[in-house]
């Protein structure tokens, strides 16, 4: 697992959460800080990469939902 390739994959995700949701960069990047989707995309990295663009907006979207209300 290169760094580089994370890396990537990272912002590969956030442009495509932002796109979805129509929200700035800034406002994907502070979500996915809130809710600790870097750390999961990072940890998960090895199955998440191979899967397609509507299971990761799925994926990080109901991750969100089940912890609206746990402070990270």
């Amino acid at each position: 697992m290169k760094k580089d390739n994370i890396t990537k994959f990272l912002v590969y995700c956030i442009e495509i959460y932002k796109s979805a949701y129509k929200l700035s960069g800034k406002e994907a990047v502070q979500i996915f800080s809130q809710y600790g989707i870097l750390d999961y995309i990072v940890k998960c990295y090895g199955a998440l990469h191979t899967t397609g663009p509507d299971y990761i907006i799925e994926d990080i979207t109901g991750l969100i939902e089940e912890n609206k209300d746990k402070p990270f």
